[in-house]
């Protein structure tokens, strides 16, 4: 098999499993963040406490996504100027 091939086919099947990895990471972190709100709201306010978790989540989404997109954009620039 060509090497480059061999490389491309690694590369895929590790990103494929630290894509897995990273989703049975956030489901167990979804589980434990669900149950610290129910602890704090209590059950009785679920419409609002899910809401408020779905804010509180795609805030901290944005902001790992934009730190992550910063940081390789650096990388990128180191690259291209050595």
């Amino acid at each position: 098999m060509n090497k480059q091939i061999h490389k491309k086919i690694t590369e895929q099947i590790r990103a494929l499993i630290t894509g897995a990895l990273g989703l049975v990471a956030a489901l167990a972190w979804n589980e434990a963040v669900k149950a610290l709100f129910e602890k704090i709201f209590g059950t009785a306010s679920g419409l609002i406490a899910k809401f408020l978790y779905a804010i509180i989540v795609t805030a901290v989404v944005v902001w790992v996504v934009n730190k992550l997109s910063k940081l390789a954009a650096q990388e990128e620039e180191e690259s291209n100027s050595k």
